[in-house]
């Protein structure tokens, strides 16, 4: 079996990025062996691999794995040779209310991560991938689509009729796009770019809003509810764009807080959260067993992801680099030989 591996080393950075060899354990008792074929890029994933958030000491990076079960422990009755397989953000985080803080436990952070051939784990580590999706559209769904699934369906059940808003054209929003649509709720997309917001009406977004030329957006969003809100928010953006998300929820509308991109401070306007008696939900992703209802509802829905590129995995650097421009629409996703 192949023991390539990407390695990243202390502290993070491009330069540190460098192809090796981790050769996958024979697997313990309640343990499988898992020959990957794919990974996605997410934010965090990013942060790690530019030395935003660098790891401490040596890293295999990469939260979300695809691949296949080549090998279990005698114990394991979840899994069989053969299956397919995709991670799960927080290995040890099963079900129920979160019981850890930060990254100490997350695959390509904590821990070693999924940017290799091969890996042998415990079987919380990892789900049935929904059936008949490739390797690639699998590795999608651990971060973005299990956050999105938890901001809309988990922390504030998402009911057909309602609205949601969405920000730009990341792996979260279009995840949260598809599935508010799966349920019948309307979809409001904002985006930076007329070409995105055609492919966001394309996908199936009810209305959009380019925040470029309407920085006002929340007051947009008032006039197409006309003057109610939204009942649910994806704020992605952080400190430059949850004034204008309060703004655009309803009276008691729930805004999840999912994204960092234009920072980690900024100011907060007491007033209108108070009147407006907003309820704000932080989301770090969710746990396996939301992941597994996550893919049932994906298998009975025919939902399918969308993928912006597919980059071989020695060239991880050019994909972040792609990532990092902002420029694509879905998910970028590395090819595991």
């Amino acid at each position: 079996m192949e023991h390539q591996a990407i390695l990243v080393g202390p502290g993070g950075g491009y330069h540190q990025v460098t192809l090796g060899s981790r050769p996958a354990q024979p697997p313990g008792p309640n343990e499988i062996t898992v020959k990957l074929y794919a990974n996605s890029l997410n934010y965090h994933d990013f942060s790690v691999v530019s030395g935003i958030m660098g790891p401490v000491e040596s890293r295999i990076p990469m939260a979300d794995g695809a691949g296949e079960v080549v090998d279990r422990g005698r114990e394991v009755t979840e899994f069989k040779v053969g299956d397919r397989v995709v991670s799960t953000f927080f290995p040890k985080w099963i079900a129920g209310e979160p019981t850890g803080n930060g990254f100490s436990q997350v695959p390509g952070d904590g821990i070693d991560g999924y940017a290799r051939s091969a890996v042998t784990g415990p079987i919380t580590a990892f789900t049935h991938a929904p059936k008949n999706w490739t390797h690639h559209e699998a590795a999608t769904l651990p971060t973005a689509a299990l956050t999105a699934w938890k901001s809309l369906m988990v922390d504030d059940h998402l009911q057909p009729g309602q609205t949601v808003v969405t920000q730009g054209t990341g792996g979260v929003s279009l995840f949260a796009l598809q599935f508010a649509k799966m349920v019948g709720a309307t979809v409001i997309a904002t985006s930076s770019s007329e070409q995105k917001l055609d492919r966001l009406k394309a996908m199936g977004a009810d209305h959009v809003i380019n925040y470029t030329r309407n920085p006002n957006w929340g007051s947009a969003v008032l006039d197409l509810t006309h003057g109610l809100g939204a009942d649910h928010i994806l704020d992605v953006g952080g400190p430059a764009t949850l004034r204008e998300s309060m703004t655009a929820a309803r009276v008691g509308g729930h805004i999840a807080l999912i994204g960092i991109l234009t920072g980690t401070h900024g100011e907060f306007s007491f007033i209108p959260a108070l009147l407006k008696q907003l309820r704000f939900q932080g989301v770090l992703v969710g746990n396996r067993s939301q992941q597994q209802d996550m893919i049932r509802a994906i298998e009975a829905n025919g939902l399918r992801p969308i993928i912006e590129r597919i980059y071989p995995l020695k060239d991880i650097v050019g994909a972040f680099k792609h990532l990092e421009s902002q420029t694509h629409v879905g998910k970028i996703v590395l090819d595991i030989p």
